[in-house]
């Protein structure tokens, strides 16, 4: 099979290497500057590059489109005229309602659609990762040789029917807690410091919490607003995230104990039931990574990220374990550090006695609710350069320790995610 990439950035580039280590025939194109350092890189691997989108897919007996959502109406405009009679076509984008709405109306109806979304960064090679396979228009033929092909290169499979399902699982996995820790990085950069720096910010869950912030903010705007703005469930769902937000937010300023603690046991009973099979993280290893200080140091912090969460959760009748089919490693060790809270009483009580009554967080706790409300309006508007902008705004206070912390990061994620 003569596999063909359109847009070799970050994640086309993984899987061309991927491919190609594999022993299959692959070519790909960028934008024409790209071209003399992709070469460098891909040609020693035997990935062929060309010069655009038709002639790599005149070739191509699975065609992938692995550029930016807002970007593939244009590419595939330009390039579908050439796609080979009943070829297989694939997008990487991560959000499928729009992609498969481009493909129905661009694509022959002799092509075959199995459409994809690795749920990894470019950081990582696709062996060992999840992979979500969403089969729409195909068959058993071809739908084979995809699994094929993915199994070939190491993917952990996960095979959705319907790509609503898809954009549901990923509207929780990653566009709500993505808004989570950028407004938690928001928070932070707005206060002018930097949470190494705070003993309110030390150890276990607060490790987690900066370095898949920084992580995050490590990477490219445009991936994570696409994924907000063009899932058709992800508003929905970052609205009752912040409305969580809000109310908990109210009952600390209150000092209303008894109706936040009601409220977040019955959010704890729902979400962490019995019957649900824990990630349980290894608390020894969280608080290994960390950029500064001691637990000796470690001041109570209310987490009110995490609580929201929670309550977001349990209002939208969400039962994360069931997502983690299509888990994302920032989703999994959110969901692990919300059961690491919930699920031991002493830290909780410590997180609700210091949500109701510490005023030293709370100005770190305001700040935390502004940036839920920025980014939840952002998304709500629909406004795609709007998130870019606050995004980048954001990133570059961290800038000086993002590359620390995404190596960090990537081992944290590959020392907690183990088994």
């Amino acid at each position: 099979m003569n596999i063909g990439i359109i847009g070799l950035g970050d994640m086309g580039k993984v899987y061309a290497r991927a491919f190609a280590k594999a022993g299959y025939s692959v070519c790909g194109c960028d934008l024409p500057q790209n071209r003399e350092v992709l070469e460098a890189d891909l040609n020693p691997i035997g990935v062929k590059l060309m010069d655009d989108g038709k002639q790599v897919a005149r070739v191509s007996d699975l065609l992938i489109y692995s550029v930016e959502a807002e970007l593939m109406e244009q590419v595939i405009a330009q390039s579908c005229d050439a796609i080979k009679y009943g070829a297989i076509v694939a997008g990487q984008t991560s959000v499928k309602h729009p992609e498969i709405a481009l493909f129905d109306k661009y694509l022959p109806a002799d092509v075959q659609i199995i459409t994809f979304h690795a749920m990894h960064g470019g950081g990582f090679e696709p062996a060992g990762q999840k992979l979500i396979l969403i089969r729409y228009r195909a068959t058993d033929e071809a739908y084979q040789r995809m699994l094929d092909l993915f199994v070939a290169i190491g993917s952990d499979l996960v095979e959705l029917a319907d790509y609503h399902e898809h954009d549901q699982i990923v509207a929780d996995t990653q566009a709500v807690t993505h808004v989570g820790f950028e407004s938690m990085g928001t928070a932070w950069a707005a206060s002018g410091f930097f949470p190494w720096e705070n003993a309110s910010y030390l150890g276990g869950i607060d490790n987690v919490k900066i370095l898949i912030t920084l992580r995050i903010f490590s990477y490219k705007a445009h991936v994570y607003a696409g994924l907000a703005i063009l899932n058709p469930y992800a508003r929905q769902q970052v609205r009752r995230y912040a409305q969580s937000e809000s109310e908990l937010f109210k009952l600390m300023i209150q000092e209303d104990e008894a109706t936040l603690r009601e409220r977040l046991y019955k959010a704890r009973d729902f979400v962490f039931h019995e019957s649900r099979k824990p990630i349980m993280l290894n608390d020894a290893v969280m608080d290994e990574f960390a950029f500064h200080g001691n637990q000796g140091e470690r001041k109570p912090n209310s987490h009110l990220s995490v609580l929201s969460m929670v309550d977001a959760w349990y209002h939208l009748g969400v039962n994360p374990y069931d997502n983690l089919i299509g888990q994302t490693p920032p989703f999994r060790l959110r969901l692990g550090i919300a059961e690491y809270l919930f699920k031991n009483d002493d830290l909780l009580e410590e997180s609700i006695q210091t949500a109701l009554y510490d005023k030293s967080i709370r100005g770190d706790d305001l700040e935390f609710h502004s940036a839920v409300r920025e980014w939840a309006s952002i998304i709500n508007y629909g406004d795609m350069e709007g998130y870019k902008k606050h995004f980048n705004q954001v990133q570059s206070f961290f800038s000086d320790r993002l590359a620390e912390a995404q190596k960090q990061s990537a081992d944290m994620i590959r020392r907690l995610m183990k088994p």
